[in-house]
Formats: structure tokens, C-alpha cells, sequence
């Protein structure tokens, strides 16, 4: 009898060690940031800067006019590795788990940084991303170079354009 109980022990611990080694891979929790914070998922560094809602894009000889709204995000990634990679393409979900694809075509887009993007090491892109939709509350999805590790960078809904409160020489901030 005692022979018979080491082989079948051997055996659950085989089987307990082959299904931690096939197993899922962990689940990384997924954080949410706001706009213009750091976000560092794998080798890519994300940074969501400004937002823009635009009713059509101005084209020759007619403009590029939207199903929805054009919906464009200013966000820079920067490549950590020691290697080229890959930016992943990125989608917007609002608060309702609606979500919507970046688009492939970027045409008439000032500092549109392209659909498929390479980023060479310690170098970084910067510019906009175009994203067809209503407006809304959106997070941006963002993802690391594997399509792995998931953060959501927050958007609040804003239609105007920020305009900072920029001193006048020689008037007080009073009399302004």
C-alpha cells in the first residue's frame, strides 16, 4: 500500500505544477489615471494631453465630415526598451461600455502621428490620434506593447478650449 501512495503523490504535484505552468497568466489590475498624468505600461509611456471635438475636417475640395463628431486626443508614447516596438492602436469607451476604434485614416489632421506607429528606443511620438463618435465622458484605453497590461486614462467631456490666465505686464491681476 505504502508503494503505491509516493507515485500517486508525485503525480498530484506534477499535476498541481503543470496547471500553475499552463495556467492563465496573471491579471494586472487596470488602473485609471486622469488626463496628463504618466501612465507606464511595459515599455511604453503614455501621456494624454489635450482634447479636441471637431464637426468636420477641413479637406480640399470637400471636407472629411464625420458620421458622429471627430474626436481627437494629443498624447505622446515613449519608448523605454533597448529595442524598436510597436505602439498599439487605441480605443475610447465611455460610460456606458460603448467603445470606439482609433481611426486608420488621419488624413487633413494637423500632427496626426499615423496609424501604425514604430518607435525606436528612448525616442517618442507625439501628436494627435482621431477617434469618430459622439460626444461624451470617454477613457482612453491604452495598453502595453504585448497587449498585456490595460490602464484607461480619464477624458472628461470639453467642448471649449482651455485658455490659461496669462499675466499682463504691468497691469494688476485686479483690473484685468
Amino acid at each position: 500500500m505504502r508503494q503505491l501512495r509516493v507515485p500517486l503523490f508525485f503525480a498530484a504535484v506534477i499535476a498541481a505544477l503543470l496547471g500553475i505552468a499552463c495556467g492563465d497568466k496573471p491579471a494586472y489590475p487596470v488602473r485609471t489615471y486622469p488626463m496628463g498624468d504618466r501612465v507606464e505600461l511595459g515599455h511604453i509611456i503614455y501621456t494624454a494631453f489635450e482634447t479636441q471635438w471637431l464637426t468636420q475636417i477641413p479637406q480640399e475640395p470637400t471636407p472629411r465630415v464625420p458620421q458622429h463628431r471627430f474626436f481627437l486626443v494629443r498624447l505622446s508614447a515613449v519608448n523605454s526598451s533597448g529595442g524598436d516596438l510597436v505602439v498599439p492602436n487605441l480605443t475610447i469607451q465611455d460610460d456606458h461600455g460603448k467603445s470606439y476604434q482609433e481611426l486608420s485614416n488621419g488624413d487633413g489632421v494637423p500632427q496626426w502621428i499615423g496609424f501604425l506607429r514604430q518607435v525606436k528606443p528612448a525616442d517618442s511620438l507625439q501628436g494627435y490620434i482621431v477617434f469618430d463618435a459622439p460626444p461624451a465622458h470617454y477613457k482612453l484605453r491604452v495598453t502595453d506593447e504585448d497587449d498585456e497590461r490595460v490602464a484607461l486614462i480619464d477624458i472628461p467631456l470639453n467642448f471649449g478650449a482651455e485658455t490659461p490666465d496669462v499675466p499682463i505686464p504691468g497691469i494688476p491681476k485686479q483690473e484685468r
